[in-house]
């Protein structure tokens, strides 16, 4: 039997690049029928490791980060909202939405792969962020996550008092990031290729092809 393509997708809950990203290569996969021929990890990476507990007005956040003008921001946001649509992935983008620190997210995916339901919570996660207006640093919000995609919250939520869980995100982060990643999304095939950001159906069926027939 065929070793599965292991695909790594290096990204964050809150970067609207990576759910772009991550539709189209899952419709990629869908086209070409590999499902059962590819396995995807999602790894750890914050877009923003030093933003405080209450999060900032995004805005001011793209602002101060990026250095984007309202009307380019406005653009921006319209732009991801038309293909957000195309690809079945709501963006709900609102007056006084917030940044938020995504660590204890990172813990939870991790808990999540245990029981093979990362790409699902990967997903409920980012909808409660771009689509429903939640916060996903909050605990009740994770919990009802955790809840939606059939894990136990209980369980899960104790991990992010444990050290040793929050450590391994850390280390994780860092490990990519040696290796070159510093933006988001990076999608790694059988960690020897790498594309970045979200690229187009067509690019990723090709990339996708290739490797299968190897």
């Amino acid at each position: 039997m065929k070793e599965k393509l292991k695909i790594d997708i290096v990204s964050d809950v809150v970067c609207p690049w990576c759910a772009i990203g991550y539709k189209r290569l899952e419709k990629a996969i869908e086209e070409l029928g590999i499902e059962d021929q590819v396995k995807i990890e999602w790894q750890p990476f914050e877009l923003n490791p030093g933003m405080p507990p209450e999060g900032q007005d995004l805005t001011e956040h793209i602002t101060e980060k990026y250095g984007s003008t309202l009307e380019q921001q406005q653009q921006s946001r319209e732009n991801m909202t038309d293909i957000g649509e195309e690809l079945g992935f709501k963006f709900d983008y609102f007056e006084g939405m917030r940044m938020a620190n995504t660590f204890d997210a990172h813990v939870l995916l991790e808990y999540a792969k245990e029981f093979d339901k990362q790409t699902e919570l990967k997903l409920r996660l980012m909808n409660s962020f771009f689509g429903e207006r939640k916060d996903v640093s909050d605990k009740d919000v994770l919990k009802q996550a955790l809840l939606d995609v059939g894990l136990n919250a209980d369980e899960a939520l104790a991990r992010l008092g444990n050290e040793e869980a929050r450590y391994e995100v850390r280390n994780k982060q860092g490990q990519w990031k040696n290796m070159g990643v510093n933006s988001v999304p990076t999608i790694v095939f059988n960690m020897k290729s790498a594309v970045m950001g979200a690229q187009p159906v067509a690019t990723f069926k090709q990339i996708l092809g290739e490797l299968i027939s190897e």
